[in-house]
């Protein structure tokens, strides 16, 4: 039989051509699969094919040491729809319920109108998006169980379609109250930590991520956890959340009334070194101060004058100088190895001779650099040890990310000059971080223990404290008895009698020292474009017992510029409040419940003494004939062990009674139903009397009691 060549040909033409097709159909399927149906596709994936998925853990809290909750984890939420589940049963119900569903939105969320979500969510149903932005922005939990409770979006989303995707946002309830310090974390928390107490705690917070698969058991698919997630510890700051407001107001108000750019201010517990407050403010374009940066530890500055306690010390410890030792300063001008140095009155003349406490409690720069010249020009390393050896630049062990270290010129190192002694000595050539200045006025406050400031008292785990940590110590003596008993001495004296009056209280003896510095510009030195000045304070109170040591440092462009008047004054308001704050009653002055209250009653008409006696169930014992309410008998009551003994006292009828002991109320009536005229002084019970017990008395004549 022959073969019809010409009909093969055309079969295989049409089989190769109808491949060809299959072929281009594939490519451009797997095109739109690609493209135009990427998100559709990966939608179905993320929702039935999930394998190894990680389940993030709640990130744990940061709690103030008042048991306040300072940063937490809170959900947000975007919301979508499913346009194409549910098919179209639950299409003819969204149809049914769109009006329901616009106004429930807008009341949600009255920033859009219910027209506004009707048409938006038309424009999704009309394209059969798979995920469908139904509000542009992040919603909270609250909002998002409302919005679950509208028509079709309170079905199953495999059948309503209406699902959402969770994010966990960090939030501060008390705002910017130690923001910087308390830290921040990226906008998805899962992705970590950016700086502050977040950061340096972000293992222990951010607890460990758990792993699911999803897989199909009788038609349907379950979330199967493999490893479970863990989530993250609670940590205990040191903050407590009524000093840190205190701290914050009184720093503000001041950074206001001088037009200040920078302002810090730290509290701290003497013997803890818990830090109690810690406020960085900067102020901002518009005018505002908020925390943008920790510069309480992190601010890398000449510190001033409240570096010359610390050379003072090195001098005393090395035994250059003595308390009762001087220096005359002259007329406040002083050629200092080629370089003048002034006092803050040189123009007034100066301070002429001024005692070692004297140069402090003034804050003269001539007599602390002479000091220092004198003992230490020859051996200026030595100076320098004595420095390290008190600690002025320990190292803390800050766990704040971007902490400074502080720095000390070392002679013959660092570009040593015949001069950097004596600017040394004043609180200039060194960078000390404000958290150093007050570790170590901490120390002296502490006995001369120098303790590390400490942010975080430990770790928590379902209200339970399982790991508190230790305070560090530093050092354990900064120097000896003998040098910190002058030190702590004159330290009070510059409060009590110097610039830093400012400072002070009526209330409690505070010690500490001022400090006011030029801001170098770096390159440009001092004096390039207009002068900035650093003031300060540091010190502690109650002197005699510290329980607290603070610093307040303050950056300002211009004069005048005033460490006492300006960064002093807002110690001393922070000092007062917090000792307000923390007034309390000694527990061994309290009475135990099952103890014999015996008060101590004021003489007086014994018939009520002995009613309120008996109504308040005190016991009481009468050595009188009690004759009721219808006429007065006035007596003394006097506590015995277990009781009030109560004796009547005669009075005679024209004849002056005795009044001492009793109330201003008795001894007035008892007086005036005599014909008396009562002047009266003072407050409290009758100390004494004009007209003396027994004398004849005289209608009209006037008594004069005083009271106490």
């Amino acid at each position: 039989m022959a073969v019809d060549k010409r009909s093969i040909m055309t079969r295989y033409f049409f089989i190769i051509l109808l491949m060809g097709l299959v072929g281009v159909a594939i490519v451009v399927k797997a095109g739109i699969i690609m493209f135009a149906e990427r998100q559709y596709w990966k939608d179905v994936a993320d929702r039935f094919v999930k394998e190894n998925v990680i389940v993030h853990p709640s990130r744990g809290n940061i709690i103030s040491a008042d048991g306040k909750l300072m940063a937490s984890s809170l959900p947000e939420y975007k919301i979508y729809m499913d346009f194409k589940a549910g098919g179209e049963v639950k299409d003819s119900i969204l149809r049914d319920s769109m009006k329901v569903i616009c106004q429930g939105l807008h009341k949600i969320f009255p920033d859009m109108s219910a027209a506004e979500f009707k048409s938006h969510l038309q424009k999704g149903r009309k394209k059969g998006s798979r995920s469908y932005l139904i509000y542009p922005k992040r919603i909270s939990y609250i909002q998002y169980k409302e919005v679950k409770r509208l028509p079709v979006f309170n079905m199953n989303k495999y059948k309503g379609g209406f699902h959402e995707l969770a994010f966990n946002q960090r939030k501060k309830p008390f705002g910017s109250l130690a923001t910087r310090t308390l830290g921040d974390v990226f906008a998805d928390t899962a992705q970590g930590a950016k700086n502050g107490l977040e950061l340096a705690y972000d293992t222990i917070l951010k607890g460990k991520n758990g792993i699911t698969h999803r897989q199909k058991v009788m038609n349907k698919y379950l979330n199967i956890t493999d490893v479970a997630p863990q989530d993250g510890l609670d940590i205990v700051t040191t903050i407590d959340v009524g000093m840190q407001d205190i701290a914050e107001k009184a720093l503000i108000d001041k950074l206001k009334e001088i037009d200040a750019t920078v302002g810090v201010a730290v509290l701290m517990e003497v013997a803890t070194g818990e830090v109690k407050a810690i406020v960085n403010m900067t102020k901002c374009s518009d005018g505002n101060y908020r925390e943008i940066k920790n510069n309480a530890v992190s601010d890398m500055m000449e510190p001033g004058s409240t570096f010359k306690t610390a050379s003072i010390m090195v001098a005393l410890e090395d035994g250059k100088i003595t308390p009762d030792d001087g220096v005359d300063t002259g007329n406040g001008q002083k050629l200092m190895h080629g370089r003048v140095m002034k006092d803050h009155n040189w123009a007034r003349g100066g301070y002429q001779y001024l005692t070692v406490p004297e140069i402090l409690m003034v804050s003269s720069n001539i007599g602390v650099s002479s000091i220092i010249d004198n003992a230490y020009f020859n051996n200026p390393k030595k100076f320098v040890q004595g420095l390290y050896k008190v600690g002025i630049n320990a190292d803390l062990h800050i766990p704040i990310k971007g902490a400074g270290k502080a720095f000390i010129r070392i002679p013959n190192k660092d570009n040593w000059s015949n001069t950097a002694l004596a600017w040394m000595s004043i609180g200039y050539e060194s960078q000390i971080p404000p958290i150093n200045t007050l570790a170590f006025y901490n120390a002296i406050a502490n006995n001369g223990v120098m303790i590390a400031p400490k942010f975080v008292k430990g770790v928590m785990k379902n209200g339970e404290m399982i790991q508190e940590f230790p305070t560090e110590v530093i050092k354990q003596s900064i120097c000896s008895e003998r040098t910190l008993k002058q030190i702590q001495s004159i330290l009070q004296r510059v409060v009590s009698e110097g610039l830093a009056k400012p400072a002070g209280s009526k209330q409690f003896h505070v010690s500490g020292k001022t400090g006011t510095a030029q801001i170098s510009q770096g390159k440009g030195g001092y004096k390039s474009g207009k002068v900035s000045y650093l003031v300060s304070f540091c010190g502690y109170f109650p002197s005699e017992s510290p329980k607290y040591s603070c610093i307040v440092a303050i950056q300002k462009p211009g004069l005048p510029a005033s460490g006492g008047l300006m960064a002093g004054s807002v110690f001393s308001k922070i000092a007062e409040r917090v000792y307000a704050k923390n007034l309390s009653t000694d527990l061994s002055l309290a009475v135990d419940s099952n103890s014999v209250v015996i008060p101590n009653v004021k003489s007086g008409e014994i018939n009520e003494t002995k009613y309120v006696l008996d109504a308040l169930k005190v016991q009481n014992r009468e050595q009188f004939t009690p004759i009721g309410f219808g006429r007065k008998a006035w007596g003394t009551a006097q506590q015995s062990s277990n009781s009030v003994i109560i004796t009547e006292r005669m009075t005679l009828k024209n004849f002056m009674p005795s009044v001492i002991g009793m109330g201003a109320k008795d001894a007035v009536y008892l007086l005036e139903s005599k014909g008396l005229k009562v002047a009266l002084s003072g407050m409290g019970k009758v100390q004494s009397q004009s007209i003396p017990q027994g004398t004849r008395i005289v209608k009209g004549q006037t008594v004069t009691i005083q009271l106490n």
